[in-house]
């Protein structure tokens, strides 16, 4: 079996080069889970933390915070980048999932901000974060709900309104690989790669920010609806804007800005 599939090079290539579009737009929106998921990891001082999938750094520079020592991978050399600048204190490297360049049990407590919606083999990327960390530590993940939450739906509206389907070339995961979104199922997935005292609790959120800043990052590629967005000719994109708008209408607050709700999963076990 290959360490990466279809899926993993997709990724890849979806997030070359759009660190800065996505620390504009997406990456506050993104940050929110940090504070419980340093916690269910137990995160504190002196313990030596991994960060998987740190993106642009702000769960590392928040274990920084707490007096733990950080070190932090991307797969992507561009967010590494920006996650070294925005956590000068981390060490950081460019890794993807599920092969890191660390001996086992080398961790105290390992965390992955919404990293396992970004692999393709989320089981297999779950044992190696299992490997790294030592006998007795904790292993803290979030990840996207499904279905998703009315803010996160927004963009796929958006698109499905302007007559947009998924490009062939945008693999999606192998029916073998996926699992359900939901907190039985993502609480299953760490029962079934061996970790004990399995938690996971839904995370709801309204994130504020406005609708040009929201369309900025799938106008620039960022995420799947981004790449879907990017893929198709120009009167196509103008039409999904008009349709974005036209939608944003039902988030809008009185100040104008977009009141968006999300829904993530916070699962953690120990090792």
């Amino acid at each position: 079996m290959t360490i990466f599939t279809p899926f993993d090079t997709a990724e890849r290539r979806a997030w070359a080069g759009r660190a800065a579009a996505y620390e504009r737009s997406f990456a506050t929106l993104c940050a929110h889970p940090v504070p419980a998921l340093l916690d269910a990891a137990g995160v504190r001082r002196g313990l030596r933390v991994l960060d998987a999938g740190t993106g642009t750094g702000n769960a590392a520079q928040a274990a920084g915070s707490r007096g733990a020592t950080v070190t932090a991978v991307d797969a992507d050399p561009g967010m590494a980048t920006r996650a070294a600048a925005t956590a000068p204190d981390t060490a950081v490297c460019v890794a993807a999932l599920p092969r890191l360049p660390f001996a086992d049990g080398h961790f105290d407590a390992v965390v992955g901000n919404l990293v396992l919606n970004h692999v393709g083999r989320p089981r297999a990327a779950l044992a190696e974060l299992r490997r790294v960390a030592r006998p007795g530590a904790r292993i803290a993940l979030s990840i996207w709900a499904a279905p998703p939450a009315p803010g996160q739906a927004l963009f796929g509206r958006a698109l499905q309104a302007a007559g947009v389907t998924r490009p062939a070339h945008l693999p999606t995961l192998a029916a073998e690989d996926d699992f359900p979104r939901t907190e039985e199922g993502f609480g299953g997935l760490l029962h079934e790669t061996g970790l004990t005292a399995v938690r996971c609790e839904t995370l709801t959120w309204e994130h504020r920010t406005t609708a040009e800043q929201w369309w900025s990052g799938p106008a620039a590629g960022v995420a799947s609806a981004g790449q879907i967005l990017v893929s198709r000719p120009p009167e196509v994109i103008t039409e999904v804007r008009r349709q974005y708008d036209a939608l944003c209408a039902e988030f809008m607050g009185p100040d104008g800005m977009l009141v968006l709700p999300h829904t993530a999963l916070l699962a953690s076990a120990q090792v």
